[in-house]
């Protein structure tokens, strides 16, 4: 029976660390500064205490001020100019394109800009669903990764039974949350080492925490890995 991969985008699939971050970041605090009414270096922390509180600023935002997520995200990823920044090898592109089984994108990032990312990096058609922030909301209140609800909602939807995922990211807390509801996990390690101020800063990337059935730094090597083997690659 064939696996269903479910991959995270930002530093998953392209370096974000190079091409996105930063834009994202600068793009945000400049948006609660505006609609806050706060002084930038007073946004730019609430942006990061946000962040690593929920996992996503948006979450807080709306939460505790009232923003409005669809005029959050579509004013903070214009990023005009993106798709001629974005990197991605063409060994990677090549693995994702030959590996077996259904595939799905499942980001914290808008879906206007994960599809806008997926046509830049010639994968738009690798997809068999995205799977973006606007399609998280559990209840009616927005559930991001690493939200176990958002996770079992989104299975249930797509009919896609745990022992048969995979979910492949940058960021371990998604995957621990992930592997509590039975999917296998792999920690994708490429473009950590040029995010100083991403969730896994300071991490120990030799290392391979509880909940984390594998690490790679390359995708093609989800091609030697047996999901069914937990003791990694």
């Amino acid at each position: 029976m064939s696996m269903i991969w479910l991959f995270d985008l930002d530093n998953t699939l392209h370096d974000a660390s190079r091409a996105v971050f930063w834009r994202l970041n600068g793009s945000m605090t400049d948006y609660i500064a505006q609609h806050l009414d706060m002084p930038r270096d007073e946004a730019d922390r609430l942006r990061i205490h946000y962040w690593r509180r929920y996992g996503a600023t948006l979450l807080g935002l709306e939460r505790h001020h009232g923003i409005r997520a669809g005029h959050f995200l579509a004013q903070t990823h214009v990023l005009p100019g993106l798709e001629a920044q974005l990197h991605m090898p063409s060994a990677d592109r090549a693995a994702l394109k030959r590996l077996p089984g259904r595939k799905f994108l499942l980001t914290n990032a808008p879906a206007d800009y994960a599809k806008r990312v997926l046509t830049a990096l010639d994968l738009a058609s690798v997809f068999e669903g995205v799977i973006a922030i606007e399609g998280m909301r559990v209840f009616g209140d927005l559930r991001p990764k690493p939200d176990p609800r958002m996770l079992r909602v989104v299975m249930a939807r797509y009919k896609l039974p745990a022992s048969r995922c995979v979910l492949v990211e940058d960021t371990v807390a998604n995957l621990k949350s992930a592997r509590r509801l039975g999917l296998r996990t792999v920690w994708m390690q490429h473009y950590l080492r040029d995010n100083p101020h991403g969730p896994e800063a300071g991490a120990r990337l030799h290392g391979r925490p509880n909940g984390v059935c594998v690490r790679i730094k390359k995708l093609k090597a989800l091609h030697a890995w047996r999901p069914h083997d937990t003791r990694g690659a």
